[in-house]
This record gives C-alpha cells, structure tokens and sequence, in this order.
C-alpha cells in the first residue's frame, strides 16, 4: 500500500503550486522508487493535464536521454544543445521513459503553446535548468517539477488546486493500491 499526499505548497507569494509525495504507507514513509512509482507517476502526470498536450523537458544527461529514445523509437526534438523535448508521450512510452530517468531531475509542461515549441521557456531550461518553470508557468497550465527520485511531483499552476489535483488522479489510480489524500 502506497500513500499519494497532494497538498498547496507554499513557495512564495508569486508561485501557486501543489506538491504531490508518494510514500510508502508505514511508519518510515520512504518514498516509492522502481517500477511501482514508475506506473503511479506515469498515470498520474496525464490525469493532472487532463485534456491538455503536454511535454516532457529534459536538461541533463543528454546522451542518455538521446540514447534512451533512439533506442526505443521515441520522438524527441533538440530545443537546442542543452535541452531535449519529447512531445505527447503515450502511456507505455511514459511509464519507460519515467522508469528510466526516475533519478533524474526533469520537467513537464501541460497546455500553453504546446505542441509548440517554446523557445524562451526551452532556452531558459537549458541555461537555468527546472528554475526556468519560475517565470514561465502562468503561460501554461501546468509546470512541473519530477524529483521521482524523492517522491515528488511539484506542479506549478494559476489553474491547478489540490483538490482538483486530487479530483483527478484517484480514477486514474484506481486498483493500483494507492490511497490519494490531502494531508491533515
């Protein structure tokens, strides 16, 4: 049995964001890794969008990333030399791409310009890393912050709350024992 908290986060009077945390549900709430957090995030991270397009951002380790989706046939678009961008990713692709970059730090973006490509917000990426979503977030309708690695999804939105958030990643969840709340 998994806990998924999804509770506002405070990061400023200029930031609205709601922070999700998967842990385990026992007294140690380490967070989920592995194939299990893989097949949570992957589903969780399209219920947040909804109907949306959405991206995902990639900033380091680009061989890799590059590597990783010639090898699977998965569609990618160099932004520039310091940041890749894979476009809609399906629900398998997702999960494999989460799977495999879970200890790395990366973004997403839902809604917006996308599938557009968005040079100021992708050249920032590049230059500043997951700082760039400060600025660019009320362009779209969501940016996120994936820190699988610890457990995190941070979601930066003017149009997102955390009820929302909760409103649709239970169904997206269902059977998969995970119990989704608001902390008390």
């Amino acid at each position: 049995m998994y806990l998924l908290d999804i509770e506002p986060l405070d990061l400023g009077p200029d930031v609205q964001s709601v922070g999700l945390d998967l842990v385990e549900a026992d007294e140690n709430r380490e967070p989920v890794r592995g194939n299990d957090a893989s097949r949570i995030w992957s589903r969780v991270l399209p219920a947040a969008a909804g109907t949306e397009v959405q991206v995902l951002d990639f900033f380091s380790h680009l061989d890799r990333v590059r590597d990783f989706c010639d090898r699977h046939a998965i569609a990618y678009r160099e932004a520039n030399q310091r940041s890749i961008v894979v476009p809609s990713p399906e629900a398998d692709v997702l999960e494999s791409l989460i799977d495999r970059f879970q200890n790395e730090r990366f973004g997403a973006r839902a809604g917006g310009v996308l599938p557009g490509a968005d040079s100021q917000v992708e050249g920032e990426l590049a230059r500043r890393g997951i700082d760039a979503y400060h600025a660019a977030f009320p362009n779209y309708y969501f940016c996120a912050v994936c820190g699988f690695e610890d457990g995190s999804l941070v979601l930066l939105s003017n149009k997102l709350w955390a009820s929302e958030v909760i409103r649709r990643v239970r169904p997206a969840l269902k059977g998969l024992d995970v119990e989704v709340r608001l902390p008390s």
